[in-house]
């Protein structure tokens, strides 16, 4: 199962503080750690909301462009990985042993993504080979 792991921001991290030389440290042994039991998919830190936009999809179907920061730091990402893993389970032991993304209180929210199968008959046998072209193409470009 692949999984999103998303480091939740802190006013801290919102105000653009940079992690510690120890923390960093810390962070490239977990992520080798991670690399090496070929779990890691990708993984990435994110600047402060103040530096992102947000496009809001309206209900006549028009888009409105919102610049950053945004409110509620406790519902916004400050860094993400894409983990390969075989359950939930397995997920949350490795978050278990990661080093805490920033000193005080934080969380890291941990999401299952959507496969091929949970999509059921919705995902035509042609949209499933469209989708798998654009994967390859995508995974080849990097």
């Amino acid at each position: 199962m692949r999984c999103m792991v998303m480091v939740r921001a802190t006013a801290d991290s919102e105000a653009g503080a940079m992690p510690s030389e120890r923390l960093l440290a810390a962070m490239t042994r977990f992520n080798e750690e991670l690399a090496q039991a070929g779990v890691l998919l990708a993984g990435e830190g994110l600047q402060p909301s103040a530096r992102g936009k947000r496009v809001r999809f309206g209900a006549d179907g028009g888009r409105t462009v919102v610049d950053g920061p945004f409110a509620e730091t406790r519902e916004l990402v400050a860094g993400f990985w894409l983990w390969q893993v075989r359950s939930m389970d397995e997920a949350v032991e490795w978050v278990r042993r990661c080093p805490a993304p920033f000193d005080g209180a934080c969380e890291i929210e941990i999401r299952p993504l959507f496969e091929a199968e949970d999509f059921g008959a919705a995902l035509s046998p042609e949209l499933r080979a469209a989708e798998e072209r654009l994967r390859a193409g995508a995974a080849g470009r990097h």
